[in-house]
This record gives structure tokens, sequence and C-alpha cells, in this order.
């Protein structure tokens, strides 16, 4: 331990509590308890102690004497660190809690912001074609001791709410990370349990396994499996589709990651400044290595904003492969697809059909039907449409021999369908 750190663990161990603010803010001594910080946490003694030595040998320089403004050095020294590794950051909160010596990491508000954000789940449903779709904005933590854990209890709901489709879609494209507990558990309700797929996190005391402590009770082994992702996935949302990949049971579509593997925690600063540093740094049984610095690259490569669609048409691909007699996967399919047919002459279709109104508005063919929100068509083929935002309902367009249009049929992919003459 160099002199300088020494010293300020000597002053902050002082009776009288912690250095002053405005002492305790000044930047080389913000910067030397960083470093000493990374230098007892860092789950690599070696690289911590190198990571430690550099920042001590800037600070004594003055590189960082005119971050005088706490927010600037906060933001100056994330960007330092981050190469280093793409967990390392560095804020200032003078609300936040107060440094001591020998306190470990800051817990925020845990429970409260867990049951808050719905333990992570923002969405789920199923989609045309009877996909599971299930965002996740992070991965909470899951207590196995108890029975009734809320974010346990929350992805059994998110999962039995898909139970019976026909394939699955995880979003994690805006989900920062999380716990490993919940990485693991999510994993194992797709998996065979006891597989040796789940990483391994070394850190100075030893190993520590992400296999969860308890399995979940129905894995869907053979439903076909897609995780969107993007650049903004980070940490257990890259251990997520990273571990499904190694293990060959999901597709990964979408942008590579964000490539920060190594977990970690919150430690205090004095003068109201935490650094993130990372205590464990992962390894697959499968391909011996991490995702630290390249990302998860995904096997299907799509922008983030379109990796959704993608995703939609190769799941319903494969429905269709199996089930090729499925006509609500087929419609929803078609749905994805351009219509190359060339101009519509929409006006040949507006009139009254009955109790429904057919009209051109905007150069968009519209059907209303009393105060019913209105439904807006796209073409698939000639005289035929869906109705936007729900490809299960098409409406047909029936012509006389002089090509006018007489009548219109309202289909949909289960049951009779209904026809309605022109009456106008």
């Amino acid at each position: 331990m160099k002199l300088r750190a020494l010293i300020l663990a000597a002053a902050l161990a002082l009776p009288g509590g912690p250095a002053p603010a405005q002492d305790a803010a000044r930047p080389r001594a913000v910067v030397e308890a960083i470093a000493e910080r990374i230098r007892d946490q860092y789950f690599s003694i070696e690289r911590g102690d190198a990571i430690a030595d550099a920042l001590e040998a800037e600070s004594a320089s003055g590189r960082y004497d005119a971050f005088t403004d706490p927010r600037d050095l906060a933001a100056e020294l994330s960007a330092r660190l981050r190469p280093e590794d793409a967990h390392f950051v560095v804020l200032h909160d003078p609300a936040g809690p107060a440094a001591s010596p020998g306190s470990g990491g800051v817990r925020s508000q845990g429970t409260d912001i867990q049951r808050l954000s719905n333990y992570g789940f923002t969405r789920v449903e199923v989609l045309p074609g009877n996909i599971g779709l299930i965002e996740m904005r992070s991965f909470a933590n899951i207590d196995f001791g108890n029975p009734d854990d809320p974010a346990r209890r929350a992805a059994d709901a998110a999962l039995a709410l898909v139970a019976h489709t026909d394939a699955v879609i995880f979003d994690v494209r805006n989900n920062g990370g999380g716990s490993p507990a919940m990485v693991g558990y999510l994993v194992s309700a797709f998996t065979p349990p006891d597989a040796d797929i789940y990483n391994v996190f070394h850190n100075r005391d030893g190993t520590r396994r992400e296999t969860p402590r308890i399995y979940y009770s129905a894995p869907r082994l053979e439903t076909p499996l897609y995780v969107l992702t993007s650049a903004r996935s980070g940490s257990a949302a890259e251990a997520f589709p990273y571990t499904l990949q190694a293990a060959g049971r999901a597709t990964i579509v979408g942008e590579t990651t964000g490539g920060a593997s190594n977990p970690g925690g919150m430690f205090p600063i004095p003068g109201g400044f935490m650094v993130f540093i990372s205590g464990g740094s992962p390894v697959n049984p499968i391909t011996g290595r991490n995702w630290e610095g390249t990302g998860v690259i995904p096997d299907v490569e799509a922008p983030a904003a379109l990796a959704l669609n993608h995703a939609q048409r190769l799941a319903l691909g494969q429905i269709l492969a199996e089930q090729p007699d499925r006509t609500d996967a087929a419609w929803a399919l078609s749905a994805f697809q351009t219509w190359t047919g060339g101009p519509v002459a929409l006006n040949d279709y507006a009139g009254t059909y009955g109790p429904l109104a057919v009209a051109n508005e905007d150069e968009a063919l519209v059907v209303r039907r009393g105060r019913r929100p209105p439904m807006v068509l796209t073409p698939v083929e000639t005289d035929l449409f869906f109705v936007a935002g729900d490809p299960l309902m098409r409406f047909a367009f029936e012509r006389d021999a002089s090509g006018r249009v007489i009548a219109i049929e309202q289909r949909p992919a289960f049951g009779p369908g209904m026809r309605q003459r022109r009456t106008d």
C-alpha cells in the first residue's frame, strides 16, 4: 500500500469521523481513495494493483487537479477506468451514503426499486402466430431460500403467461444487467436440469456458479427461443444470451452487446463519490471464456429497432416448418412482407357495405363500423388486405364481371368469415 493511501486511511480512521467534505472532494483525495478501493476490491489482485498504481501516479502528476466540479471529476474518472473494465463507473451524489472505513459495497433501495420495476419484467404478451414475448429491463435478485420470493414469483408468472406459445422471444435490448440468480433461473426454464452450461465466477475468495439453487420446475426444452440484444444490453443482460447461445439453445438477434462481463458492486468514497468495482469474472464452461470487451455477437445481426421483427419472422418460419397448416402463423408472417403490387386504387373500395363504411383517408384504406375503433387496411395481394396491428384479421373485396367492387368479406384466421354486399 502506498504512503499516500496509508495516510488517507489513517485520517479517515481518526476520531471525529471522515474528513470535511471540501477536503474529501479535492481531486487528489478522491482519486487516491478510489485507487485504494480498487486495490482492495478488484477481483484480480495483480490487475487491481496495476490500475491503482497508475491512478495514483496520474493523480500525483496533477492530471485530475483541474476537475474541481465533482461531476466533471466523476465523468473523467469513469472515462479513464472504463477501458480497464467495462463495469467501472464513478458517480457523484452528495446525498448518497457516507463513506466509512471498512464499509462494504453501497446498496441502493434494492427491494423497493425492484418492486417498482416489477422485478425487471416490463412487458409480457402473446404476439400473432402464438409467439410469447417477455421484455426485461433488469434482472432482479432471487432469494432461493424464500419460497415466496417476489422476484421468483414474477419470473414464474411471466413464464406461465407464455407457457402455451409455440416460440418465445426475450427482449433485453434496454437491459443494463442485474443479478446472476435471475439469469440462472430463467436459463433453467429452457434447458435440462443439471446441464453444465452455467458461468463460473472467479473472485479473490474462489469461485461461485450462476447455476440456480432451484431449477425451474417445467423447462421447455424444444420450444424455439430467441433473445433480442443491442449495444445497450450489459452485464447480466449479456450473460443470459451468452449462456443460451453457448449451449446452442437460443438464437440471438440484434446488435453486439456492450461487452461488460465482470459483476461487482458500488463502493462509497469520501465527498459523495461512489465507484463500481468488479468483484468477479465469469468463465463459461463451454466456450472457456466470457464476453468482456467483445460483447455477445448475435447469430442474426439486425439494427436494434428491427430486431423484434426479425425474430418474429424467424419464429413464424420455424412454426410453419413444423406445422405447415397453421393459418395464423402464415398470415402473421405475410404481414411482414412488403407490398410489391404497385399503386392500389383505393377509391375502388370506398363505399358502404351494410354496417361497414370503407373510405380512402389520406391514401389509407379505413374501415369503420359505428362507434367502434377504425381499422386501417394494408394490402396483402390484389383485393386482399389485413388490419394494421392485427394480421390475423383480413378483408377481401369481391368484384363483378365489369370490375366493380360489389362486396366485402371479413375473414378471421380462426372461424367463419362474414360477407357484406355493397349498399351505396
